[in-house]
This record gives structure tokens, C-alpha cells and sequence, in this order.
């Protein structure tokens, strides 16, 4: 078990850097790129991401990222006398929670809600400013959990020797 939690550890820290840098581009300068083409070819564009992220490296990262920050959770609830435990249980809840369970409750249904509307359209470009507003402001949460669980983590594999 001793060479599994910086393993489990490692690969959360590398997940959640990723993310945390792919979730920082988008909100920083992606969507504001894409807004800036205008609500029906920024939405079209958003669409063919949405669709091509799922077939890309994301998941995979994704989902794994999810599954260690869960472990690691856990083990450092297990063992709260480890050293660096109570940072493997706050990287890995920020993580899990921040990262994953706000993606599936908030951008996920933001980005089926827009898969459903035409670009172009009244209806569209009504969508396209409340998707906008909403999904970056989730994003934001992704991304400073993210970085939070980065900060906890590599303090955590720093005590775990």
C-alpha cells in the first residue's frame, strides 16, 4: 500500500495540472474567443468541441483523474495518522467534487442544452448568452479546484516521503 498512495497520488496531481490547465484556457481566452465570432458561428464551434472532446485524450484523463482523486480521498480518511493525509483527502475531495461532480451537474447539461438548439436561430442566440454566462461560471469552479487540488496534492506527496 505504501508505493500505491504516491502512485494514486501522482497520477491525481498530473490529472488534475492537466485539467486544471485545459479549464483555465477555456475560460480565459477560448470562450471569450469564441463569443467573439459571434453567437451562431460560436456556437457552432462550441458544438464541434463538444463533440470532439469525448473521442480525445480528455476522457481518458478525465475519467482516471476522477477514479485516483476518489482513492486517494479515501485512503487518507482511512489512515488520517499518515503524514500528508489530510492534504490527500482535501486534493482528492476538490478534485472529485469541484472538478467532476460540477462538470456533470453543471457543464455537461449546459452542453447537451446547446446540442439541442439551431445555430442561427432566435431561439440560438438566446441560448448561446445564457450558456455563455452559465458554463464559465462553472468553468471558473473547475479551474480553481483544479489548481486547489494541485496546491493540496503536491503538499501531500511532499509529507508522504
Amino acid at each position: 500500500m505504501d508505493t500505491v498512495i504516491p502512485i494514486l497520488a501522482w497520477n491525481t496531481l498530473i490529472s488534475a495540472t492537466i485539467m486544471g490547465g485545459v479549464y483555465f484556457a477555456f475560460s480565459t481566452f477560448m470562450m471569450p474567443s469564441l463569443d467573439a465570432l459571434g453567437s451562431t458561428h460560436g456556437m457552432e464551434a462550441m458544438q464541434s468541441i463538444n463533440k470532439v472532446i469525448v473521442r480525445s485524450l480528455f476522457l481518458p484523463v478525465f475519467f482516471v483523474g476522477t477514479l485516483t482523486s476518489a482513492a486517494v480521498a479515501v485512503v487518507g480518511l482511512y489512515d488520517m495518522g499518515r503524514p500528508g493525509a489530510v492534504m490527500l483527502v482535501a486534493g482528492g475531495a476538490l478534485y472529485f467534487f469541484g472538478m467532476f461532480v460540477v462538470t456533470v451537474v453543471g457543464n455537461v447539461p449546459l452542453n447537451n442544452a446547446l446540442e439541442n438548439e439551431k445555430p442561427g436561430s432566435q431561439a440560438g442566440d438566446v441560448m448561446w448568452l445564457r450558456y455563455l454566462a452559465a458554463w464559465v461560471r462553472w468553468n471558473h469552479v473547475r479551474t480553481l479546484s483544479c489548481l486547489a487540488s494541485t496546491i493540496c496534492l503536491v503538499s501531500a506527496i511532499d509529507r508522504l516521503g
